[in-house]
């Protein structure tokens, strides 16, 4: 959701405008206190702008409230108030909001578990651009999860993710393209993948490339010529009497 958030110079006229009611200036100076941007941070205080501004009907400070409730940051945590909040949000289109409301559903944490109701907030998050929501969208067309089975729609959604840096969705990306699932099989951008991946500190794409780079060694050993020319023996042969 592209949205235009004002922006103030200076913290004390953030404040100011906070104080005299803007909800976006609450939210943007409770950021401040969640963060310890340019003040000393205080999730209590923090929690009291996100309140006003969310009482004033701004998703954004709704999502935030409701991820400080599902972390218990400033106040006790409390799952169905996180859903509480999510759920105003993301009623508005805040992707971030719709991606959260969608992981309390799947884990069934402040409300019913339900894969359905998951799925339609994480395809409502990933068609407004939400990286991790078309990961996971991804993953539910990968195992056929509310869905039919598809690794082309995986795929898909993985490529979207990916190409904003997501490593999950680069690395399944990565074994779509070694295992020719959902894409045609293509060693090299499988590589290339898995690479962007590994380097962000993905741990099953630093795994993958090492069987791999593993596996290329050994094939190339066992192709190698030894010392006399001969192709290295492949099994034993009795000797003749």
């Amino acid at each position: 959701m592209k949205t235009s958030r004002r922006t103030w110079a200076t913290l004390e006229e953030m404040r100011r405008a906070a104080e005299a009611g803007d909800p976006q200036a609450q939210c943007a100076l409770g950021v401040c206190y969640l963060t310890g941007q340019s003040v000393r941070q205080d999730y209590e205080e923090a929690v009291k702008w996100f309140r006003r501004a969310a009482d004033q009907n701004d998703p954004v400070a709704q999502c935030y409230l409701g991820y400080c409730y599902q972390s218990g940051q400033g106040v006790p945590q409390e799952f169905g108030q996180a859903a509480r909040w999510f759920r105003e949000a993301a009623e508005q289109g805040d992707p971030a909001a719709q991606f959260n409301l969608g992981v309390l559903y799947e884990t069934g944490q402040g409300v019913p578990q339900n894969d359905a109701e998951a799925l339609k907030w994480y395809r409502a998050a990933a068609e407004r651009g939400e990286p991790q929501a078309q990961f996971n969208l991804g993953v539910f067309y990968e195992e056929g999860r509310v869905v039919t089975q598809s690794f082309e729609q995986a795929a898909l959604w993985y490529r979207a993710a990916a190409e904003q840096e997501l490593a999950p969705a680069q690395c399944n990306l990565g074994l779509c393209y070694l295992t020719g699932r959902g894409v045609p099989q293509n060693k090299q951008e499988a590589l290339k993948w898995l690479i962007r991946a590994a380097r962000q500190g993905d741990k099953t794409a630093q795994h993958n490339l090492g069987v791999h780079y593993a596996t290329s060694e050994v094939a190339t050993l066992l192709e190698e010529p030894d010392a006399t020319g001969s192709p290295p023996a492949t099994g034993s042969e009795e000797s003749a009497d």
